[in-house]
């Protein structure tokens, strides 16, 4: 079948990179609005709608996948005073709306977002209790924007008594005890600065409840690096401040304290506590009256250290919970009380991405015991009282277990059910494995395999997905999509590459800046390796990954289109010497590497997908999925790469552009999060032989 693909001017642009000529030819595509790609999106959409037709499996899909999702969603209890929020979503709503428990067990509505908008398109990004639960920060934002708007909710009458507060991306909320003020972090006016630079220059501030923004304190963040993030925490005494500062995404951290009985909330003095460290770094000020540390610090699967108030010199620290040599330590909570003969440690750590949990003596660091979880799976928390106490909670899931809450009480040891979502679901009979294979290099890498059966039986339709970037893990939960396909027989693969942070930060930096190649290395390596084991061939195997992973698949696609047979890149990163003119792009040169620099760029240039692309090329089956309110990834990433994909295919196999508008690349209502995975499923069962 040869496809008439719509007409892209092949402009005769051409950068000069520090000696290199880099040609451009679609950079008309990177201006949305330019009224040549207002058209030729339309014809994309056209041609998308035609290739859609014809997919048979699209709608059994979407309807696996709506039942897989009949469950529902519950989260984590958030203690605050007598009263207890969290998040609940009935089977079929489209988002999970915020509850408050009073403490006699009524509960009472605080935040639908569909209550705020019946379209769909306001999102709740974050929200925070006061210390006393009578007052809530909640932030939101529209059409996937993620440009959230601060708020401030009396809890008992539910009446807005504060916002809209805007530039408030990304922000932190930490509340002064009393509820009356408190810190955030909020961009400076946009007319104040260059129109490049409008969508950094954060700054903390100190906020009264109910004034004009116009008096805040600006007490953090002026003549810093533009890029900088910043966090900001208050101790739950209120004695403490905490800000910490990282540039971009970078994986290190500046800290700051100030004490705020020795100085005014609005003019803190702040101390400096660590500074030019490679390492990531924070405090929690316990109700012991000592400071917790946590730390990567000459310690890249993390540990926890203790020290008193003052004494913040990392050689005045004192290991609690060493590094693990084989595990990543995740998380701790403190739990104590009159019934308890110690004061113990219940933390959470990964070994190869699966979780664990340990009990410890907060004292002495004695191991006390393991903790059995429900399987071998995924943790969030645990999470304590500010109050403190004996019980806390976590959240449990794995490929078959929908997230469940359950409670940890020290006194009896027990681990008990808490809490589970408020619909039921049918899991398909499916098997999870945890494999290990051997990159190019000869690293082992691990790979989780969710099949139907335990062994390779022939070769199946496979999904391979992986991410491998900014030191995040791939660890296993429960996946509508996942189990769709396997429940129709396919097999989906999750690859845990470097550039995660599944074996800790080392890992992590191993697959960052200069050797990112490693990366795509690690991914070729297991697509190699199911083919290998009988669990597929090249024809019926395709990859999927989003954002950062849809750098790795584009590379994938321009580097080994002979492994695989469909490609699915979601709101991706593929012009590589570009990606920092727009959106967040210049936080993320921690991670990749500056364009600007000559060796960073030579790093970039060897790889970027867009620049690798041969004209003559059977390309595999590709679809480029990108959001038009995206302000992470720019959608013109994905334009321009379909642009030159289809220019220079030379085989019969589709490359199709899915454009979707007033959506972002986070959150989205459930419908639209159902209508994406079943055109993502149903284009991947079409081309690796599951369709009829």
């Amino acid at each position: 079948m040869t496809r008439e693909y719509p007409e892209a001017a092949r402009d005769d642009v051409i950068d000069d990179m520090h000696g290199v000529k880099v040609a451009d030819p679609y950079r008309w595509l990177e201006q949305a609005d330019d009224a040549r790609t207002v058209e030729w999106m339309a014809a994309q959409s056209t041609l998308f709608e035609a290739e859609r037709a014809g997919w048979s499996m699209r709608e059994e899909f979407a309807d696996k996948v709506s039942a897989l999702l009949g469950s529902g969603a519950i989260s984590l209890p958030v203690h605050r005073g007598d009263r207890v929020f969290f998040t609940r979503r009935e089977p079929g709503q489209q988002f999970g709306v915020l509850f408050v428990r009073e403490a006699d067990g009524t509960e009472r509505v605080l935040i639908d977002p569909m209550e705020l908008d019946e379209s769909g398109s306001t999102t709740l990004d974050a929200w925070q209790p006061s210390k006393e639960g009578d007052r809530l920060a909640y932030q939101l934002s529209e059409g996937g924007t993620e440009e959230s708007v601060l708020y401030v909710m009396d809890v008992a009458s539910t009446e807005t008594i504060d916002g809209p507060i805007d530039r408030c991306r990304y922000s932190p909320v930490a509340w002064i005890p009393g509820g009356d003020s408190f810190y955030y972090v909020r961009r400076l006016p946009p007319e104040d600065l260059p129109e490049s630079e409008q969508g950094f220059h954060r700054r903390v501030f100190w906020h009264k409840v109910g004034e004009s923004t116009d008096t805040d304190a600006n007490v953090f963040g002026a003549g810093m690096t533009m890029t900088n993030y910043y966090g900001v925490e208050v101790s739950r005494d209120g004695r403490w401040l905490q800000v910490s500062a990282a540039e971009g995404t970078e994986p290190r951290n500046d800290l700051w304290v100030a004490d705020l009985t020795q100085s005014p909330a609005a003019c803190p003095a702040f101390q400096q506590v660590q500074a030019d460290v490679d390492a990531q770094t924070s405090f929690t000020f316990g109700r012991d009256g000592r400071v917790y540390v946590s730390t990567d610090l000459d310690a890249p699967r993390g540990r926890l250290a203790v020290t008193e108030p003052g004494a913040w010199s990392p050689d005045q620290w004192t290991d609690v919970i060493p590094e693990d040599a084989e595990a990543v330590l995740e998380s701790v909570a403190h739990l104590d009380g009159p019934e308890l003969e110690h004061d113990l440690l219940l933390a959470t750590s990964t070994a190869h991405g699966i979780a664990t949990m340990n009990l410890y003596r907060a004292d002495t660091g004695e191991l006390v015991r393991s903790i059995e979880l429900p399987g071998a799976g995924t943790v969030a928390g645990p999470i304590e009282r500010p109050t403190g106490g004996p019980v806390v909670w976590f959240a449990y899931t794995d490929h078959t277990q929908v997230p469940t809450l359950y409670s940890f009480d020290a006194r009896t040891g027990e681990v008990q059910l808490y809490a589970t979502p408020p619909g039921t679901v049918d899991v398909p009979d499916v098997h999870s494995q945890l494999v290990t294979y051997t990159s190019k290099d000869g690293t082992e890498v691990r790979l989780f395999i969710v099949s139907p059966t335990a062994e390779p039986d022939r070769p199946r339709p496979t999904v391979l997905y992986g991410y491998g970037g900014f030191g995040i893990p791939m660890q296993p939960g429960f996946s509508a999509a996942i189990l769709a396909w396997v429940a129709s027989g396919g097999v989906w693969a999750v690859a845990c590459l470097r550039g995660g942070g599944d074996e800790g930060e080392d890992w992590h930096r191993d697959g960052m800046l200069d050797k990112k190649q490693n990366v795509f290395d690690d991914f070729h390596a297991a697509a190699e390796y199911l083919s290998e084991e009988g669990w597929t061939t090249p024809a019926n195997l395709g990859i999927y990954g989003g954002s950062n992973g849809g750098l790795l698949v584009g590379a994938a696609l321009t580097q080994r289109p002979d492994l695989f047979n469909a490609v699915v890149c979601v709101a991706p990163l593929l012009d590589m010497i570009r990606y920092t003119t727009s959106e967040l792009g210049p936080t993320w040169t921690v991670e990749y590497g500056d364009p600007e620099d000559p060796e960073q760029f030579s790093w970039l240039h060897a790889y970027s997908p867009y620049h690798r692309v041969v004209e003559g090329t059977n390309y595999p089956a590709t679809m480029f999925a990108v959001f038009d309110n995206d302000t992470r990834t720019d959608p013109m990433h994905g334009r321009k790469m379909c642009a030159a994909t289809q220019a220079a295919t030379s085989g019969d196999r589709p490359i199709l552009l899915r454009s979707e508008g007033n959506v972002g690349h986070g959150a989205r209502k459930l419908d639209a999060a159902v209508e994406e995975t079943a055109d993502t499923l149903a284009f991947l069962a079409r081309w690796t032989g599951m369709e009829g």
